[in-house]
């Protein structure tokens, strides 16, 4: 009787080492080559809404783009600060660093954001350069404008086309659940005068 084990597919361990490698160099060509189109993508400035940070300011819904936050900390006690701006709610404790706390709400001429224990301190990013955070009454999540249906100014409220006037409200978005929000950009906001002028 013919012995047919030498028919059998043998595999040594050199060989196994060769197809581990090359599985690995197919999956560092995978992920470099996603890599290059995220770079190009974001060099293009596409997926630029993809990445943000979505908040509650009152009644109204805000979009951030994360490269303009920075930490969410509880609102916790704030500092008033004599003869500034009623919108200027004070100084709070970031992380061992004073930060400045805007009501946004207030400062757009809305009503005074209520202050309860959902609500957070939104810090600017470093990357501003400016050490100051907004209060927010909820912190909603990342969110995808991409997903979202971009919408004229004219298709909303008089007070929200009043907003959109502001050149730091970039955008305005409704989504699939007929919320509205808007883009806000923290960069073009630091830039408002009267932003920068808290003395009444």
């Amino acid at each position: 009787m013919a012995d047919n084990s030498s028919d059998k597919l043998v595999v040594t361990e050199p060989e196994i080492a060769v197809s581990a490698a090359i599985g690995r160099r197919a999956r560092l060509r995978d992920f470099q080559s996603q890599l290059m189109e995220r770079m190009q993508a974001a060099k293009a400035g596409a997926h630029v809404r993809a990445n943000q940070l979505g908040v509650q300011i009152g009644k109204f819904r805000y979009l951030i783009d994360l490269r303009e936050a920075g930490e969410i900390v509880s609102s916790g006690n704030l500092t008033k600060v004599p003869l500034t701006k009623p919108w200027y709610l004070g100084l709070s404790n970031v992380r061992g660093s004073l930060t400045s706390v805007i009501d946004y709400s207030l400062f757009e001429g809305n009503e005074a954001t209520f202050l309860d224990s959902s609500c957070r301190v939104l810090a600017f990013s470093n990357s501003l350069s400016f050490n100051s955070g907004l209060l927010v009454s909820k912190v909603l999540g990342l969110r995808n404008a991409d997903e979202m249906d971009l919408i004229d100014e004219l298709a909303i409220d008089e007070s929200a086309i009043n907003q959109q006037k502001k050149p730091w409200v970039l955008n305005r978005f409704l989504d699939a659940e007929g919320q509205v929000w808007s883009q806000l950009s923290l960069s073009l906001l630091v830039q408002d005068q009267e932003f920068l002028h808290i003395g009444l």
